[in-house]
């Protein structure tokens, strides 16, 4: 499976940013060893279902620590038989399609 998530603390430094606490949670991301990306919007991460929930549990609480309150949005493709390198692979079949 293929996770999109944001996560953003409230709170954040005195201009609303909260670049140092994503960071946190990118980090819980990248240290998985799962393969991964982050984008402007979005990390995404690949695994399987308890993989991938486990390391977006651990990324909401890294940013969230010290915050009243912590917003995630996610959003999942599953998709049984497509177990890894879809990260890049629905990329490469999209781009297929653009030449």
């Amino acid at each position: 499976m293929i996770v999109a998530f944001s996560v953003s603390p409230s709170g954040g430094d005195p201009d609303g940013g909260v670049s140092e606490a994503v960071a946190k949670a990118v980090r819980v991301v990248r240290d998985s060893g799962l393969p991964n990306s982050t984008n402007a919007m979005f990390t995404n991460v690949e695994g399987s279902w308890d993989e991938v929930m486990d390391v977006v549990k651990r990324a909401v609480e890294a940013a969230g620590e010290g915050a009243a309150r912590v917003s995630l949005v996610l959003k999942a493709d599953i998709r049984p038989g497509f177990e890894s390198g879809q990260l890049d692979a629905k990329v490469d079949r999209l781009e297929e399609h653009l030449r």
